[in-house]
């Protein structure tokens, strides 16, 4: 249990770093649809990168200390949570062609809750 927990929580830190980066920078595709299409400003975009950032470090360090990483994960299956009530208010969801980006966070989200499970688990 404890590999899948490393396994898990490398995986996450790496995919909450590459979406936060660009976030936090304002570069991208990304910023610009969560501005642009979704009507976030910009400070808010912001915050959402560095929170997904901080998050990536709380799960590098987790690995460590199951305490942070569990934190850090259970913060970031609210984020996603986020990301999913915004991309159904833009209704994403409803169009094909949005559809699939907009899935990400669905499924980043069940990785964080599952990845809560392992590392409570082998705490």
């Amino acid at each position: 249990m404890t590999i899948t927990a490393i396994v898990l929580s490398a995986l996450l830190a790496l995919a909450a770093l590459g979406a936060g980066i660009p976030k936090i920078r304002l570069k991208g595709d990304i910023p610009r649809q969560l501005q642009e299409h979704m009507g976030a400003s910009a400070s808010l975009t912001r915050f959402i990168g560095l929170a997904e950032a901080a998050a990536a470090i709380g799960l590098a360090v987790g690995i460590f200390w199951h305490p942070l990483g569990i934190a850090a994960a259970a913060g970031l299956a609210v984020v996603f949570a986020g990301a999913i009530a915004y991309h159904r208010r833009a209704g994403d969801y409803a169009n094909p062609k949005t559809r699939g980006p907009a899935m990400a966070p669905a499924v980043l989200g069940l990785v964080s809750v599952v990845t809560v499970a392992t590392l409570s688990l082998t705490a």
